[in-house]
């Protein structure tokens, strides 16, 4: 038995509590464990140490006597590396603190046994909207393929009539412990895969499982304003568990297709809005599409091309919350097409009338500049 203080061991406060201790006990273990030390006998007899402080710490009645006499209080208690007299050893104490790493802890091939109940696996369902329907809200019925409990074996997995045994293997328990050398695991009873239980005459419709694959259809409310990414969560409508554990829950993906004019970006709108050639020039109104109705944009003279409108409030609500956005209109000005003569006439009488000049073409004037500033550059 080490004769060093027990709290110096793990460096921890006489204060500390339980999980303090398996934290400081886990953490030096597996610096010191000799997997990891080969070639290091020190790093072994620490290794040693550390089992040895964290079994007295670790159990109250052992720290008790500990605190009140010190190592006269648990002497031949401590079991230490490999197993030893009084509650447990090794073996005990590292599957305590490493057991959820290597299946569980808890007993191995005894008495108390291991819950068979376990819930059930979580779904996911992508569900594909209009944008109309993100923005408003909805209601969607969607059909799931899904894990439920059997009718005719209510779910235990067994034939009418009969029940499971207890698994001859681990005892019930559903852990066996695994040894080589000084290390020492539990794992998952490779005879029941851990439930403590065996099936000698399973149901004929599940096949022992306790479950069945079904078809069943759900009504899903779609909350206004929700956007592609969002989850929306049903409780309890994912696999059911197994022997009576709770379900699992359904999670229904949002994903909303392109839309044909508008593209959204948070809680804003924006669309492409095609000017003719005469109002871009002279200016005017026209009509522009909303989500809730046509509203007539007002269109300055001398309109330019990428020129931004916004139209206040005529975006969207976001679902958790916040101001409507705003649908923000990007000028396109079209240049006409199929001119008879007269027209091509007309536009080319409009063109001598302006002249050579640039000040009806400002964007081409700064444009030509900056192509000839470019050129003069090159030729320094």
């Amino acid at each position: 038995m080490s004769k060093r203080d027990y709290y110096d061991v793990l460096g921890v406060a006489k204060s500390a509590d339980k999980k303090d201790i398996k934290k400081a006990y886990r953490s030096l273990a597996n610096k010191y464990h000799p997997d990891k030390n080969p070639d290091n006998p020190e790093a072994l007899d620490k290794f040693k140490e550390l089992a040895e402080a964290y079994e007295i710490l670790s159990s109250d009645e052992k720290r008790e006597a500990y605190d009140r006499f010190g190592h006269e209080g648990v002497n031949g208690q401590g079991g230490g590396y490999g197993g030893g007299a009084g509650a447990g050893g090794f073996s005990d104490v590292f599957g305590d603190v490493f057991g959820d790493i290597f299946g569980g802890g808890g007993g191995g091939g005894g008495g108390g046994g291991q819950s068979r109940t376990r819930r059930g696996s979580d779904l996911r369902y992508t569900l594909e909207l209009d944008l109309e329907q993100a923005v408003w809200g909805c209601e969607e019925k969607i059909r799931i393929p899904t894990l439920v409990n059997c009718k005719k074996c209510e779910g235990s997995g067994a034939k009418k009539g009969s029940t499971p045994k207890t698994c001859g293997t681990c005892g019930g328990a559903g852990q066996v412990r695994m040894s080589q050398g000084f290390f020492s695991v539990q794992q998952a009873c490779p005879e029941c895969h851990g439930a403590g239980q065996v099936i000698s005459d399973p149901c004929h419709d599940c096949h022992g499982q306790g479950r069945v694959q079904e078809y069943k259809t759900l009504n899903v409310k779609i909350p206004a304003g929700v956007d592609t990414g969002d989850r929306i969560r049903l409780s309890g409508e994912g696999e059911a568990g197994t022997h009576g554990g709770p379900s699992g829950d359904l999670f229904v993906q949002v994903s909303v297709k392109p839309h044909s004019i508008f593209e959204r970006d948070g809680a804003n709108l924006y669309c492409e809005v095609p000017i003719s050639f005469t109002t871009a020039a002279l200016g005017g109104e026209i009509d522009v599409p909303t989500l809730d109705g046509r509203v007539r944009l007002k269109v300055t003279a001398e309109c330019q091309s990428g020129k931004l409108f916004r139209l206040r409030n005529k975006g969207v609500k976001p679902v958790r919350g916040g101001p409507v956005g705003d649908l923000i209109c990007k000028a396109v000005i079209e240049t006409p097409v199929n001119l008879t003569s007269r027209q091509k006439e007309l536009f080319t009488e409009l063109s001598e009338s302006m002249g050579e000049g640039t000040n009806h073409s400002p964007k081409q004037k700064n444009w030509f500049d900056g192509v000839k500033r470019f050129f003069d550059d090159i030729k320094k």
